[in-house]
C-alpha cells in the first residue's frame, strides 16, 4: 500500500469538474468557497462540517494556493 503521509493536497483546474473551476485535489469542492469560509472567520471544525469530503490539510491547501498568486 502507498504511504500518503508525505502527501500535501492541491489546488487543481479540470475542465470535467465543476466546468474547470479551481477545487481541493480529489474533491468537487471550489477553493473559493472554503476561502470564503475563512475570511468569514469559520472554524476549521464548521468548515469540514459544511464540506465532509475535504482532506484534512485541504484547508491549508487553498490558503497556499491564494497565497501564491492562485496559480494552476
Amino acid at each position: 500500500m502507498a504511504s500518503t503521509e508525505n502527501r500535501t493536497t492541491k489546488v487543481v483546474s479540470n475542465q470535467m469538474i465543476l466546468g474547470g473551476t479551481p477545487v481541493v485535489e480529489g474533491t468537487r469542492v471550489p477553493a473559493d468557497n472554503v476561502l470564503a469560509e475563512v475570511r468569514a472567520g469559520s472554524s476549521r471544525l464548521e468548515i469540514f462540517r459544511s464540506y465532509p469530503s475535504l482532506p484534512l490539510d485541504g484547508i491549508e491547501a487553498c490558503v497556499e494556493w491564494d497565497k501564491a498568486g492562485r496559480p494552476l
